[in-house]
């Protein structure tokens, strides 16, 4: 039986979409002793869908006095979709949401603390980079059964043949930015059309932010300052975040960025190197074998850094029963519930418990260089604040006027402009916590 009584107003094709993953599900009316989750997720890949759907059957059938109820809602429109909810006061019991936005929804107030809710043995399993991106004002809101990985893909032979034969492995040995330019250079020579690098620029929108504010970062620059969070003044327009794009401008106008429009530049040995995140490793696997190598991001002065940050679990204010909400979470957090997951999407797996079992990501594993970014500082958790979302959308245009040969410095400036009048409109974002 599908229940439709308590939809937020959404456009029409939305809208359609939603009705159709509600009730496409469960076709029984729950009895009045039966207490009912109202979870949603976003519909991203089919492995992702297909698994967390077997998840919440299991859960469901290992219990008569809790049931779970999932709604899928399109990945492209979830943000839009769950803010159009929230006006309505509509959201469910939990909530499934990109990382990034945490800050935003626990300062419009649709979020719960987790900490006293989720075993301490469980949190204290999690990966440095989960707890970082979940923890905001002192209170974990978001869990995540994974975590994302960003590196460098390359071909062995080819950085053999370009006198590279010692290649770094972990992120303090990473190329500086003169070493990874001169690379560049001798790849190029040797390239058809001298199209080396896959930046990925067939990737749409957060792409962008995620992947390349690291370069910023390692030179020494950010996205905003992170002490007080007030401005990105002489931050992401500082002299460092200006030639750490600059560099990347370089690489576009001297033509070693191959655009990819395709999705095929790598896996048909168009280019040597891939700037790309975990989920590329098996097609990338099945096209060279053991020839691919994952390599740490080059190091523009202050280390290498890298993005991190995915899809992540947490329980609103509407929850009645929030401590039936944390068993559905730590559920999904079991060692073998987080590794069906990351069998599913190639993620890295959220625990320690679930990484020793992997054989991609545990010590010695091909993808284990994810893992150490994740953990020992490297990857930088995107601002943690309510304006990330305006920041990357600022970032995001800087980097096309960038793309586009725009001047570096008054791309960022615009950026900046943008991002600190955002903050001004919003008193600088005063928050007060809700407590569990």
């Amino acid at each position: 039986m599908c229940n439709a009584t308590r939809l937020p107003a959404l456009p029409g094709i939305a809208l359609l979409t939603w009705l159709l993953a509600a009730c496409g599900q469960d076709t029984a009316a729950p009895t009045a002793d039966v207490t009912v989750l109202q979870v949603w997720a976003h519909a991203g890949q089919a492995t992702e869908r297909e698994t967390l759907q077997q998840q919440v059957e299991r859960f469901n059938r290992q219990q008569a006095d809790v049931q779970v109820q999932l709604t899928f809602i399109p990945e492209r429109s979830y943000n839009a979709q769950v803010q159009a909810a929230a006006i309505a006061g509509d959201l469910p019991d939990v909530l499934e949401f990109d990382g990034p936005f945490l800050y935003n929804y626990v300062w419009q107030g649709h979020l719960i603390p987790l900490e006293t809710l989720l075993a301490t043995d469980l949190q204290l399993d999690l990966l440095q980079s989960i707890r970082a991106q979940g923890t905001w004002h002192n209170h974990f809101y978001g869990i995540g059964s994974f975590d994302s990985g960003l590196g460098m893909f390359a071909r062995r032979s080819l950085l053999m043949q370009a006198g590279m034969k010692d290649l770094p492995l972990h992120p303090k040995d990473a190329w500086s930015v003169v070493q990874f330019n001169a690379l560049l250079n001798t790849l190029t020579t040797r390239d058809p059309d001298g199209a080396i690098l896959d930046l990925k620029f067939n990737y749409p929108d957060e792409w962008f932010t995620y992947a390349f504010s690291p370069l910023i970062q390692s030179a020494g620059g950010d996205l905003i300052n992170r002490e007080d969070y007030q401005s990105a003044r002489e931050i992401l327009n500082s002299p460092a975040a200006v030639f750490a794009m600059q560099n990347l401008q370089n690489w576009i106008n001297k033509g070693w960025v191959d655009l990819n429009v395709d999705d095929a530049a790598f896996t048909t040995g168009r280019v040597a190197l891939s700037w790309a995140g975990h989920w590329e490793y098996q097609r990338y696997q099945e096209a060279w074998g053991d020839d691919l190598v994952l390599l740490p991001l080059p190091d523009f002065g202050k280390g290498s850094r890298t993005g991190q940050g995915s899809w992540v679990w947490g329980i609103t204010r509407y929850c009645e029963q929030p401590r039936t909400a944390a068993d559905f979470l730590e559920y999904l957090l079991q060692p073998g519930q987080v590794l069906a997951m990351a069998n599913a999407n190639g993620a890295v797996p959220a625990t320690a418990t679930a990484i020793k079992q992997s054989a991609l990501y545990r010590e010695g594993g091909p993808l284990h260089l994810f893992v150490v970014q994740l953990n020992e500082g490297y990857a930088v958790p995107r601002p943690q604040t309510p304006a990330y979302p305006v920041i990357s959308n600022a970032f995001r245009r800087a980097f096309a006027d960038i793309r586009s040969r725009d001047d570096v410095r008054a791309a960022l400036d615009r950026a900046v402009q943008v991002i600190d009048q955002d903050i001004r409109d919003n008193r600088g974002y005063p928050f007060t916590a809700i407590q569990d």
